[in-house]
């Protein structure tokens, strides 16, 4: 019969086998990051942040990332747009600034579940274009069945060298998360596991340009989108105060999930 066994780490179906962990292996991935960043009214923002959780500043980043070459896939590729704020995570043992992601939005099957279920980040399915290249211009579009509900442009200008460069390396290299871990109960209210993950993850920059980026949401009915309707509609409903930084970055994606932790 089969039989779990203590070093190794299992997805369902658990009954076929799993993986050795391995502290020392690394998700790594070729990327192009497009970014958009939006200042916000706060009391509408802290309507979606948990109360274990500090907004740090009313802001809202807008992020494509068209990844390939992904070791873990075995070379294969996909796309993911996030929505995260900046956050802080306040508890008895931990105290941890990173990005609280609202919701990702991803294209592919197994990167959806192996990051709700080891890293709590909220993956949930869009159609995502590869980013559209007609230099300066850029664009993609997320839709469900056919209903398109959010249109990403960019118009880059010259690129980011020297000091400046550098300065956005750092600003960018970061791309930590704030995961929450949240299983409902079965056949009842409530959840039978709801902790906050800290999950450390970076992009290795490369080349980096500034530019003019714009955000289009298209809210949906429920028929349009019965399980997401309500999340494309909270989004488009924020306040854009100012649109106060925009950019295309190229480089390496390396996602640490061995290193993921519980925050408490």
């Amino acid at each position: 019969m089969f039989r779990l066994q203590k070093d190794m780490s299992y997805l369902m179906p658990v009954h076929f086998g799993g993986d050795r962990f391995d502290t020392s292996y690394q998700a790594r991935q070729k990327a192009t990051m497009l970014a958009v960043t939006f200042e916000t009214e706060r009391a509408a923002l802290e309507r979606y942040i948990p109360e274990e959780l500090e907004l740090l500043a009313p802001e809202v980043k807008v992020a494509l990332d068209q990844l390939t070459e992904i070791n873990w896939l075995g070379g294969g590729k996909y796309n993911l747009v996030t929505v995260s704020v900046p956050a802080r995570f306040n508890g008895k043992r931990d105290h941890v600034d990173a990005a609280y992601p609202l919701v990702v939005w991803e294209n592919r099957t197994a990167p959806i579940l192996t990051g709700r279920e080891q890293t709590g980040v909220p993956k949930i399915f869009a159609d995502i274009e590869d980013l559209h290249v007609f230099r300066p211009y850029y664009a993609t579009s997320l839709s469900y069945e056919g209903n398109t509900f959010l249109s990403m442009q960019f118009e880059a200008g010259g690129p980011i060298t020297g000091t400046d460069l550098e300065r956005m390396k750092l600003q960018i290299k970061s791309l930590d998360f704030i995961g929450w871990r949240y299983i409902p109960k079965v056949g009842a209210p409530g959840a039978d596991l709801s902790q906050f993950i800290h999950f450390p993850q970076w992009m290795e920059v490369e080349r980096a340009y500034g530019g003019k980026g714009t955000l289009q949401w298209t809210e949906l009915s429920v028929m349009q989108n019965p399980r997401q309707h309500h999340i494309i509609k909270a989004l488009a409903n924020l306040p854009v105060k100012k649109v106060f930084l925009s950019i295309l970055a190229e480089g390496e994606v390396v996602l640490d999930t061995t290193k993921a932790r519980v925050l408490e």
